[in-house]
């Protein structure tokens, strides 16, 4: 546990003690959890590279690593409760709230771009290009970066980041599941006209 440290509103730097210690009447303490947190957001839907829709999810574990930033830094005080005036206050849950809303905002923002520059999968075969559903570790590591970028103003670090969740938006999962469907036919009747075709160079 970190205590970030104000004396007349003016930042004094973070200690970590265990065990008894004094503290000034003047400097006003507020407590902060330096553990690793967890976030699993919802699927979200949007627009892959191709305009396809999509649904993409993903987990984060995060961690404060810098208090001063996550205290000075953001304005964590409305967005402890969105659309309300409930003041944070001392309170650690009350506090990390407020992260924790920040947070889900940055991830979110961070999936959809992520998410826009690179198609579902290949549709034209023999062409070599990464994709969000072959290409889990370019991806994942692409979106660390991302959210990495986005959260290092706050003071949070990303411990991990990865897709968990991605599928076709339901109005066109049907019709994605017939073209894949017709996809693998094709293969495999090329595949029996290629075996064909190279038993026939054999006997001759």
């Amino acid at each position: 546990e970190a205590r970030v440290m104000m004396f007349f509103g003016k930042y004094k730097g973070t200690y970590t003690k265990v065990g008894y210690s004094w503290v000034h009447p003047f400097i006003n303490t507020k407590k902060l959890s330096l553990r690793a947190r967890n976030l699993d957001a919802e699927p979200i839907k949007v627009n892959d590279k191709t305009g396809n829709p999509i649904m993409i999810g993903l987990v984060l574990v995060w961690k404060l690593k810098d208090t001063y930033k996550a205290m000075f830094e953001i304005d964590s005080q409305t967005m402890a409760q969105s659309g309300t005036a409930q003041q944070i206050g001392t309170s650690v849950s009350n506090v990390m709230l407020a992260f924790e809303n920040f947070v889900k905002t940055q991830s979110d923002a961070a999936l959809r771009q992520v998410a826009g520059l690179y198609a579902y999968d290949n549709n034209e075969s023999g062409k070599a290009e990464l994709t969000l559903r072959d290409s889990a570790d370019e991806i994942n590591k692409q979106l660390e970066e991302k959210l990495d970028e986005r959260l290092s103003m706050a003071g949070i670090e990303v411990v991990e980041a990865r897709i968990n969740y991605l599928a076709y938006a339901p109005e066109i999962a049907a019709v994605m599941l017939r073209r894949q469907q017709a996809d693998a036919i094709i293969s495999a009747r090329e595949k029996i006209v290629e075996g064909a075709v190279s038993m026939v160079k054999m006997a001759l």
